[in-house]
């Protein structure tokens, strides 16, 4: 098959859509702003889904499932998030089709059916989930409240790109009320590092921990947690949020308990998501300029299997071998495909999933099976090796572990050769057009000063990382005191 995709050095942000596209993995769909995730891109978000669901089960927090619409008065409560979100908001108003008299077969919507009060398709959900946090919370007995949802939300972007911004999107998030600003303050930070192991453990993607300014903070939040990623163009991702709430949702909608002493007390909270963002994390981070290049942990299929012979009787031999093969595999968690499609030739099959990124490819021919040898190639670095029978299942397993390894190894070195420290705003701004990357750099504090670079440079502090020295020294912009370097960078 050809591939012809745009090389990254030609136009990533072309080669970028193209990929997403060849390999399958999600289109635009009929509805404006929206897509469509197809099943191979949908196979590996819910092996995202998994680890994740895991990863927080096993830190305490149960899956409920809350409306998709909130009364506009509801949304109102609490008076930050709605206004941080009420430029993205989709609103129903009506509830009612009639028969349009004016052009037969056409719907129209009948004016006699509005509702009395509009319904907000929800961007977040912590209006609806703490209106019913108010009747789950009496008492201290009762907490904490540790609770996820999986779930779509809507939010009217227009400028859309598949993956990392579309008007309806997929995500987790997660909600939890506590007795103590300190309990609630753990939770963000466990949450965070949660979200930093699965990323770099899973996706093979380093992260950068640290906090949002309070001009990037999430509306309504006293404090966001962040995990920040650097793609292959030198443009950061944020790969996810937790947010300390403080009580700010708690009095907006009444939530309070009985301490231990009888006496009433507003709760204190917390939220965190990722979301399908992490699919266009995944594919800039490792892919290249033949296709996909997917790390093991997250591939719905790891190992790949062609079968090359001239003749029905060859085919025959090389299933029977592949399939005592495939039993072994299955044994040892690994996923393995074997292509033996006959519409398709060797090479064409050899493209395709080099495309669709698969960890390890295996050919077998006639000579492979006299000799009691297979074709073992490696998508990540496109080498391939002659490895006997015997103890190939070992084999390939301690292989896609290297994979892993060496992926994510791969995207540090990258990374860190890409964090440059600058004094001067000359220098900033030559790092940021001619070398990219995050820029550690002095800054004042002050959202003036944060504007302003924005507006000259289009760069963004992506956050004040947590294992900063605390330094005197010179804003980068104002020459004002600063107490240390925060990462700006531009940023999908």
């Amino acid at each position: 098959m050809s591939k012809n995709l745009t090389k990254r050095a030609e136009d990533y942000s072309r080669w970028y859509n193209e990929l997403v596209v060849k390999a399958d993995l999600a289109e635009n769909s009929g509805v404006r702003g929206c897509m469509v995730i197809k099943p191979y891109g949908y196979a590996i978000w819910e092996k995202m889904q998994a680890e994740l669901d895991k990863m927080f089960k096993e830190t305490g927090h149960s899956n409920a499932y809350f409306p998709l619409f909130v009364p506009k008065s509801m949304f109102e409560a609490e008076e930050k998030n709605a206004e941080g979100f009420a430029k993205e908001c989709a609103i129903v108003t009506h509830y009612r089709l009639k028969n349009d008299e004016t052009r037969p077969g056409k719907l129209m919507v009948d004016p006699n059916a509005k509702l009395e009060e509009e319904l907000i398709v929800r961007p977040t959900s912590e209006a609806i989930i703490w209106s019913t946090y108010k009747n789950w919370v009496q008492s201290y007995r009762d907490l904490p409240l540790l609770i996820n949802q999986w779930a779509n939300v809507v939010r009217w972007e227009m400028r859309t790109r598949l993956f990392l911004r579309t008007a309806e999107f997929l995500w987790q998030e997660g909600h939890t009320a506590h007795a103590t600003k300190a309990e609630a303050i753990e939770e963000s930070e466990k949450m965070m590092n949660v979200y930093a192991d699965f990323v770099q453990n899973f996706m093979a993607i380093p992260v950068i921990k640290g906090l949002k300014t309070e001009t990037e903070r999430f509306a309504g939040a006293e404090e966001t947690y962040c995990i920040e990623a650097l793609m292959q163009d030198g443009k950061a991702l944020q790969a996810g949020t937790s947010h300390f709430l403080g009580q700010n949702f708690a009095k907006a909608f009444d939530v309070k308990f009985a301490n231990q002493e009888g006496k009433q007390e507003h709760v204190w909270g917390t939220s965190w998501g990722v979301s399908t963002r992490l699919m266009g994390a995944l594919v800039m981070t490792h892919s290249d300029d033949n296709g996909l290049v997917l790390p093991p942990n997250l591939a719905p299929i790891q190992v790949v299997i062609v079968p090359i012979y001239k003749s029905d009787e060859e085919l025959e031999k090389i299933t029977t071998v592949v399939e005592d093969l495939t039993k072994q595999f299955k044994k040892m968690n690994i996923t393995v495909k074997y292509d033996n499609r006959t519409t398709q030739k060797p090479g064409f099959k050899f493209a395709e999933w080099e495309l669709k990124g698969v960890p390890v490819r295996i050919a077998v021919g006639p000579k492979d099976l006299e000799n009691g040898t297979f074709e073992v190639a490696r998508r990540d670095t496109l080498t391939k090796e002659v490895i006997a029978n015997e103890g190939i299942v070992n084999y390939i397993s301690d292989l896609l572990e290297t994979i892993q390894n060496d992926l994510f190894a791969k995207a540090l070195d990258y990374r860190n050769a890409h964090i440059t420290e600058v004094t001067t705003f000359e220098e900033f701004q030559d790092v940021l057009e001619n070398k990219t990357g995050f820029v550690a750099a002095h800054w004042d504090g002050t959202a003036e000063t944060e504007e302003k670079i924005k507006e000259l440079t289009k760069a963004t502090i992506r956050c004040i990382p947590l294992d900063r020295v605390e330094e005197e020294g010179k804003c980068v912009f104002s020459g004002a005191k600063s107490t240390g370097r925060v990462l700006f960078a531009k940023a999908y």
